[in-house]
């Protein structure tokens, strides 16, 4: 999810209107990430197949919005903001919540939290482009969260309850591997760019 708006032959330009469907869709994310949040609070197995569909819903405009803003050269600066803002709302919202419930360790979603954060403070100062460690994350997060939110016991034999869920938790495992290996290459690239303007 993490800078789909990043990228294309096209930067961003004042030709460029700020209501375009790329920026539609962004906003529709923003707007569904508290959404979500009141929906997931109470973790019923209605309100969470709620969440589950808010959230899978959430996740397609990200891969929409980035497909529009480089095939249609749609991209804003708006755009780049608000796309990074709202896909770590998203996802940041989603763990605190399955923490809250129980079902994801605190210290996982700690470690997404300060990683995000310290990526975020980089990106602020220097101009970097998501790595395919940060892509392969992202992905991997989004997957394992939609998987967590299910409540599989409630249809499916224990068993194969099980086994889905710990795909899950692999996900996310797969996530908080490439979340600290991709940090590293950030912070190796911000500082080749330091030493390249000082140079």
């Amino acid at each position: 999810m993490a800078n789909s708006h990043d990228g294309g032959n096209r930067g961003a330009s004042d030709a460029v209107p700020l209501l375009n469907i790329a920026n539609v869709l962004t906003i529709v994310r923003l707007i569904l990430v508290p959404v979500f949040v009141v929906v997931y609070w109470d973790p019923t197995p209605g309100r969470t197949w709620w969440a589950f569909a808010i959230f899978v819903v959430a996740a397609v405009t990200d891969k929409l919005d980035g497909h529009f803003a480089r095939s249609r050269g749609l991209i804003t600066d708006f755009g780049k903001i608000a796309d990074s803002i709202a896909d770590k709302a998203l996802i940041i919202s989603a763990l605190v919540l399955l923490s809250l419930h129980g079902i994801v360790w605190w210290w996982v979603t700690i470690v997404f939290i300060v990683r995000e954060v310290a990526i975020m403070a980089l990106k602020t100062r220097l101009v970097m482009a998501a790595g395919m460690g940060g892509k392969i994350k992202m992905a991997a997060q989004s997957a394992g969260i939609a998987l967590l939110l299910v409540p599989w016991a409630s249809f499916l034999p224990m068993g194969a309850a099980r086994i889905v869920i710990w795909a899950g938790y692999v996900l996310i495992g797969i996530a908080l591997v490439f979340a600290i290996t991709s940090a590293f290459g950030y912070v190796k690239a911000a500082g080749e760019l330091l030493k390249r303007r000082k140079a």
